[in-house]
């Protein structure tokens, strides 16, 4: 059941973002009075249409919608959407338009700027509904993070090798100071730091960065947990150890003799002790006691713990809108970082490139709408900037050889804009074979 769930939530936050950014080419085509043919929620490779306004079951429904200059419809491959823009070479490969002379009503009649705004259109909806998101999620949900300053770090196995150790708080990566705990792992890859300040008890130590483990950093999740101290709040009703000399503030410091220095420390010792007493050592003020615990058959002792001290800002819905913008411009950087690291081989960094199956993983086993906002506004963002990467095929592509036009006043061809469409689909497919296949590696491990 937890699969249909993302699945479905999935779906939706694909066909939602697809149309919002094909939306953005559609309302700038229609501005300046440019033919939009189709529009298409998905591929319909090889004219396969699951509905269409033009033909089937959808158009003898509603007759009167084969009368529309467009046609609006759903194919059948879900690996994107497109807006088919008369006189545009785009990904359809539609070249028939070039056998006749230019129309007014053509994209390529138009003048550059507007053809321009047509194709930066898409990007733009994308970060606009970021923005709208974002602003959301803040004025419902407010801002709740854990700060980065006081908190100690849990690593594993990665962490521990690059040497990092259990209760260090990180200070500074090179000159830059986190700020939320949550993002330490992704500021250490983005920032790719040479050196990581660290207190380590009352010593303040520089620990420097092997940049050959970078590609591991990205691949392996999980390197910094919060160090939670084994700080009793209470004695939850359930409880086998409910009603014993138990009290608020008792700090667990051993489990029969073995050192706990964190609730992390205490579950692997729990779990061989499960449904048996165990002797528990406890700091009580200035007072070291030991008492005798019941551990329940999941390998808990059933007692509340004290929260890590989160922090939560609060906005109305006027101070959102600007929250919610530097939130977005502030993903769209840390996206960019990622994509450069990507972009160097030497990190190893395309290794973490995942497809459709990595983007499913990510949403929650059960609905919940903080949850879907953010990862919609985060892949709307991840749509945007990748559109704009100068590559053939993409966006980014067709407005550099537009603005080369604008520079230079040279219209590239169309037979050399259809070449390098074929080189730009060439280039996507690689990279979507590369995404498949680390997922499919990740899914065999």
């Amino acid at each position: 059941m937890t699969v249909i769930i993302q699945i479905i939530q999935f779906v939706i936050a694909l066909g939602l973002l697809i149309a919002i950014h094909e939306l953005g080419h559609f309302f700038f085509a229609k501005l300046f009075g440019i033919r939009v043919d189709k529009f298409f929620l998905f591929f319909d490779a090889s004219d396969v249409k699951l509905l269409s306004t033009k033909t089937g079951w959808f158009s003898k429904l509603f007759p009167k919608a084969r009368n529309l200059e467009t046609e609006y419809g759903i194919g059948w491959l879900p690996l994107g959407g497109y807006c088919k823009i008369a006189g545009m070479i785009d990904e359809s490969m539609d070249t028939d338009h070039l056998k006749s002379e230019p129309q007014p009503w053509e994209f390529r009649s138009k003048p550059a700027w507007q053809r321009l705004c047509v194709m930066a259109g898409g990007v733009l909806f994308n970060f606009i509904f970021a923005i709208i998101a974002y602003s959301s999620i803040l004025a419902i949900w407010g801002d709740t993070y854990l700060g980065n300053k006081g908190s100690k770090i849990y690593v594993n196995e990665l962490a521990y090798e690059m040497g990092f150790r259990n209760g260090d708080e990180i200070l500074m990566l090179d000159d830059y100071q986190p700020e939320d705990f949550r993002m330490l792992q992704a500021d250490l890859a983005r920032h790719t730091a040479q050196k990581a300040i660290i207190l380590r008890g009352n010593d303040t130590i520089t620990l420097y960065i092997d940049h050959s483990m970078i590609g591991d950093v990205l691949n392996t999740p999980g390197m910094f947990d919060l160090a939670v101290p084994f700080k009793v709040k209470g004695v939850s009703e359930n409880s086998p150890n409910f009603g014993s000399d138990i009290m608020e503030g008792d700090m667990i410091f051993s489990i029969d003799s073995l050192s706990v220095s964190f609730v992390q420390d205490a579950w692997p010792i729990l779990e061989e002790r499960r449904g048996c007493t165990a002797e528990v050592g406890i700091i009580r003020g200035r007072d070291t006691l030991t008492r005798m615990m019941q551990v329940d058959t999941a390998g808990k002792l059933g007692v509340l713990l004290v929260q890590p001290d989160f922090q939560k800002k609060e906005y109305t819905l006027i101070s959102a809108i600007p929250a919610g913008l530097k939130k977005t411009f502030s993903t769209i950087g840390g996206y960019v970082q990622d994509l450069k690291l990507v972009a160097t081989p030497s990190t190893e960094a395309y290794k973490s490139l995942g497809s459709f199956i990595s983007i499913g993983q990510i949403f929650p086993p059960m609905w919940d709408w903080y949850s879907f906002l953010s990862i919609i506004a985060l892949l709307s963002v991840m749509l945007g900037v990748m559109n704009l990467l100068p590559v053939p095929a993409l966006d980014g592509g067709h407005m550099v050889f537009t603005i080369y036009e604008m520079i230079t006043g040279s219209k590239p061809s169309d037979k050399f804009l259809y070449i390098m469409q074929i080189i730009g689909m060439l280039l996507i497919f690689g990279l979507m074979f590369l995404a498949f296949g680390n997922d499919i590696a990740r899914l065999l491990r």
